[in-house]
């Protein structure tokens, strides 16, 4: 099967829960997770109609699409995995989003970076705008996986977002458990949806939380069943990795 092929299988079978749950297809956002596939993939997946890509690593997100990002500006390549700090100014400079902030020290040290650290009398040299693109990432149940613990952490994160000049809120992201179990990744696919509600009343607006980036190639089904708008979708796109 050609990713072509497999894009259309997967927008079957979003359309297929969308209509038996009463959702609009264009509520949500297939993301194509890019980690470690190379460009001429990406290529493919964006002919057939992807416009949003997942890396995990910085420095190979940055390799991989500095020169195809200028060729088409229209794609938006976000930043998945774990972010360490000191490679925050890179991330910042160069991500249409950062998926994973799941710490404050995180989150101060991109605050710093997005704005410019006064080395070079300001860094900003993105089309999004001013301000960097944030999700909170909440850990759901995924043992090896980071991400904010509680909902006071949670809270605390988001509070010091809303302060800043530099970041913008945009939602919550998380990885549920992979198991087969699946009322145990519905239960922490609800757990997002309830910190998304109580986000919404603390620190409104409310679409400054507006984006559930959770369901995978495994899982996204549940996802969507749930309210996911932003799917991670890698395998079931791209093939097994080599």
């Amino acid at each position: 099967m050609s990713i072509a092929d497999n894009i259309t299988r997967i927008e079957e079978r979003i359309q297929n829960v969308c209509n038996r749950i009463g959702r609009k297809r264009e509520t949500i956002t297939l993301m194509g997770i890019s980690k470690f596939h190379p460009i001429e993939s990406v290529e493919e997946a964006r002919l057939a109609g992807i416009s949003f890509f997942g890396e995990s690593r910085v420095q190979e997100g940055v390799a991989k699409f500095e020169n195809y990002k200028t060729k088409h500006p229209d794609i938006q390549v976000h930043l998945v995995g774990h972010l360490q700090r000191n490679k925050a100014k890179a991330a910042a400079l160069f991500f249409d989003c950062i998926q994973s902030a799941d710490s404050e020290s995180l989150i101060v040290e991109l605050d710093k970076r997005a704005g410019g650290d006064g080395s070079s009398g300001g860094d900003k040299q993105l089309s999004r705008g001013n301000k960097l693109p944030l999700l909170l990432e909440l850990h759901t149940g995924e043992d090896t996986k980071s991400g904010f613990t509680g909902f006071d952490e949670l809270f605390k994160a988001a509070e010091m977002i809303m302060d800043s000049s530099n970041l913008s809120p945009r939602g919550l992201m998380t990885l549920a458990p992979y198991t087969e179990d699946k009322e145990m990744v519905r239960a922490s696919f609800r757990q997002l949806v309830k910190a998304q509600n109580e986000l919404e009343k603390r620190f409104p607006p409310k679409e400054n939380w507006s984006c559930l980036s959770m369901g995978m190639s495994n899982d996204f089904e549940i996802a969507i069943e749930e309210g996911a708008t932003l799917l991670r979708i890698g395998s079931l796109i791209f093939g097994e990795r080599e």
